[in-house]
């Protein structure tokens, strides 16, 4: 099968859905399927070197925001906007993208909504010009996230080329935009849905919500749960030496980490850990500083930021040996996460998750265990007493995380992902 995949970059910071697309494709390539990754918006953050033969990145961000606000930037020539899409001032402006407000992005994600007839109309067509260049055609064109179905339209008109599109968390992205906005934003989304031909959901969880909320029909969405490349990620000989409570997501208010440090502070009062620290890892970005400095304020006040760590933007390597030295990992995550690869990694890594009991963390447990529920997802003391057993108990840990990882090997393989994903596009 010959699939291009479009995928939006991040520039700065290492994103669990970019990172897991690009395990896709690799998957895919091992597999014998023809995959061409695509960048959009931003260039991709990844570990590794990259591929010289890789495409440009199309629909470049710096170009998008001035075709949205400034009507002379839809009729700029060429070279000017080769200008705009270099690497180093996509790079420059993903260093300022916090400086972007809810209302612009929900202004430009209508617009991106509108595809080839909206205000990005010269940056789609563009990209559907280079997709019907490619030789051979393609068999269909995959988009990473529902927000990019505005292309669908067109390349299904023009090019004839069937579309899927993976659907992992749009909804928390969408209900960010401030009214009328996201009301607009919603109907935008149900209007262009209708000419993907399937939807591959990562979760049951989102794939439900999603059926609802884009009022799809229920054959329309297929369940094509996550994986990883479970090859970096080995359980450690031995538990560690100090109780180490850990972290490893976006250092982000949705992400929970502020829950999981009043945890911790709670855990440190009631003294029945002697040694525990807490060690905080995850994508970090410039608008996060500010909420990153508050978090350090309160560990301060409470005399406990001694026995804290924090690692920001951390490398694939660096994660692996990280996860590897951690006795409990817990991202109390408030909103719906769609699925939550953080889990799957931490047991890969023989490290029990304990997640609150919504969104996609039941379901992700119940398949493959190595971990506890508990409720509700913002109560700091309800955490703190879910995870005092395991810290408490070194043993009762490590044998959860032990099943954890067998049952992610059974489950989450990014093989099994990739193997799940082309039958669904074959099936289409």
């Amino acid at each position: 099968m010959n699939i291009i995949h479009l995928t939006p970059g991040t520039g700065d910071f290492h994103c669990g859905s970019c990172l897991r697309d690009h395990a896709l494709v690799q998957a895919l390539v091992k597999q014998g399927h023809v995959v061409t990754q695509v960048p959009l918006y931003l260039p991709f953050v990844l570990d590794g070197a990259g591929d010289d033969d890789a495409p440009p990145v199309f629909l470049g961000g710096v170009n998008l925001f001035l075709q949205e606000k400034v009507g002379i930037f839809r009729k700029t020539p060429r070279w000017l906007d080769q200008f705009l899409d270099s690497e180093s001032l996509l790079l420059k402006a993903a260093s300022k993208a916090g400086m972007t407000s809810a209302s612009q992005l929900g202004m430009m994600s209508i617009s991106s909504f509108e595809g080839a007839e909206g205000r990005q109309a010269k940056e789609w067509l563009r990209l559907i010009d280079w997709i019907g260049e490619q030789a051979p055609k393609p068999d269909v064109i995959s988009l990473s996230n529902g927000l990019l179905c505005g292309i669908a339209k067109t390349l299904k008109s023009q090019l004839g080329l069937p579309v899927v599109c993976t659907l992992q968390g749009e909804d928390t992205f969408v209900d960010t935009f401030p009214e009328p906005l996201r009301a607009e934003a919603w109907a935008a989304f149900r209007r262009e849905a209708k000419n993907v031909d399937r939807f591959l959901a990562v979760s049951e969880y989102h794939g439900n919500l999603m059926r609802e909320r884009l009022h799809l029909a229920p054959e329309k969405v297929v369940v094509v749960p996550n994986g990883i490349d479970l090859t970096p990620y080995r359980p450690a000989a031995d538990v560690p030496l100090v109780p180490r409570l850990g972290y490893l997501a976006r250092f982000h208010p949705a992400k929970g980490l502020h829950t999981l440090i009043d945890a911790f502070i709670e855990l440190k009062r009631r003294a029945t850990i002697p040694g525990l620290v807490l060690d905080v890892a995850g994508a970090q970005t410039a608008s996060d500083l500010k909420y990153v400095s508050e978090q350090r304020l309160k560990l301060e006040r409470a005399n406990v930021i001694d026995d804290v760590t924090m690692r920001p933007n951390v490398s694939l390597e660096e994660k692996a040996q990280y996860l590897q030295g951690l006795s409990v990992l817990s991202v109390p995550a408030a909103y719906g996460e769609s699925f939550g690869l953080y889990v799957i990694e931490a047991l890969a890594s023989g490290v029990p998750v304990v997640q609150p009991d919504h969104a996609a963390f039941p379901e992700v447990l119940a398949r493959c265990g190595g971990g506890k529920l508990y409720s509700p997802p913002e109560d700091a003391g309800a955490l703190a007493d879910a995870l005092e057993p395991l810290l408490v108990n070194p043993g009762e840990a490590q044998a959860l995380g032990s099943a954890g990882h067998k049952g992610v090997h059974c489950e989450y393989s990014v093989v099994q992902m990739a193997s799940r994903f082309a039958e669904a596009l074959a099936g289409e």
